[in-house]
């Protein structure tokens, strides 16, 4: 069931989020700010000089494309259409190794709570969630954990013992 989507961070829910994603049912108002679709963001981009921009990259998205606007965009949202579809994990992970992207990157869309582990080691910081059982788990700080991991990712974590292919999440 999608509802009106709650931001929340690693510290908490985000209580006045400016940014939204404009459809049919809503629409920017007051003090909001949109998440331009990559078209219009860059055709945007391109007739200002404009700074703090948002852009909403969709799965079938070149994020190369954001490559000459980086130092503009305050934030990157990375849309998760189905939680089938992961090609916005990929787009997170290139924007922060590739493209050197530090600012915020939001996941939008279907945003599940056994994908919020992975999304933030993708580099994702911020989520767009609806899904009810994510909310509730989330309200109770619930957040599940991976203690084994065998790729490097976006956020860092110590060689923990065992086989030299294998990672461990360590405490922060």
């Amino acid at each position: 069931m999608a509802g009106v989507a709650k931001v929340w961070r690693e510290t908490g829910f985000v209580e006045n989020e400016p940014w939204v994603v404009e459809t049919e049912d809503l629409k920017a108002s007051g003090d909001q700010k949109v998440l331009l679709p990559l078209a219009a963001f860059i055709a945007a981009a391109q007739t200002s000089n404009d700074i703090g921009l948002g852009v909403l990259i969709e799965p079938a998205d070149d994020v190369a494309a954001l490559e000459p606007y980086i130092p503009r965009i305050e934030i990157i949202a990375v849309a998760f259409p189905a939680f089938s579809d992961g090609r916005a994990f990929s787009h997170a992970t290139l924007l922060r190794e590739r493209l050197g992207y530090s600012r915020e990157i939001r996941a939008v869309g279907d945003v599940l709570i056994d994908q919020v582990p992975l999304m933030l080691r993708c580099g994702i910081d911020s989520f767009a969630v609806t899904n009810a059982t994510a909310l509730q788990r989330l309200e109770e700080n619930r957040l599940p954990g991976i203690d084994v991991y065998y790729q490097p990712a976006a956020r860092g974590a110590e060689q923990g013992p065992g086989y030299s292919w294998r990672r461990r999440l360590t405490a922060a």
